[in-house]
């Protein structure tokens, strides 16, 4: 009898904690508008920065690839696929 009260009684605790992280993890996460406006997709100003940085880091990947020198260790590594500054290609 006291070892089914024990099991009970950490099941409770169990679930009473469960309950607990689910209620914290709903409030704090944002609904779907929230998590649109969050991801880069969903800000046509953040999408754009992000396709731009996307591009800078393929061509200077490109650049690496097609290169012996060690792109990494360049003062400005993230310039323009013609050798000038960024947006000067």
């Amino acid at each position: 009898m006291a070892r089914a009260r024990r099991l009970l009684a950490l099941g409770a605790a169990l679930g009473a904690g469960g309950g607990l992280g689910w209620a914290l993890f709903a409030s704090i996460t944002p609904g779907s508008r929230g998590t649109t406006q969050v991801l880069p997709e969903g800000n046509p100003q953040r999408r754009s920065e992000a396709t731009e940085t996307k591009k800078l880091l393929l061509a200077t990947l490109q650049e690496a690839a097609a290169t012996q020198d060690n792109v990494a260790y360049r003062k400005n590594w993230n310039r323009g696929a013609a050798g000038g500054p960024t947006g000067a290609a």
